[in-house]
């Protein structure tokens, strides 16, 4: 079955900067579009960036030029580095997949911005 486990959270300073991991294993990662959403305490979850199979990424503009998706296919990892951090990043970040009508979710890794 498709399983996605994401790392690399944890609480950090505003103006640091982290990089995410979400491994997926259970399906043939390179032919699908990898995505990272995000969700605050009484928000709805929110998407973050994209990245299609071909590897070109984008961002949500509200962390344009400071996020940025990538993929490594020989891994079957899609990474999220996030630099210049701010409070309004903190959050549960998720790695999804689109299987036609089925959304595959990591458990989520928690990211916190604080001093």
């Amino acid at each position: 079955q498709v399983q996605l486990v994401e790392s690399g959270g944890g609480l950090v300073q505003p103006g640091g900067s982290l990089r995410l991991s979400c491994a997926a294993s259970g399906i043939a990662f390179l032919f699908y579009d990898m995505n990272w959403y995000r969700q605050a305490p009484g928000k709805q979850r929110e998407l973050v960036a994209a990245i299609s199979a071909g590897g070109r990424g984008n961002t949500a503009d509200s962390v344009k030029g400071r996020f940025t998706i990538s993929r490594d296919n020989a891994k079957n990892t899609v990474y999220l580095q996030m630099n210049s951090l701010k409070a309004e990043d903190t959050a549960v970040y998720y790695c999804n997949l689109r299987q036609g009508n089925i959304d595959y979710w990591g458990q989520g890794t928690q990211v916190t911005v604080s001093l």
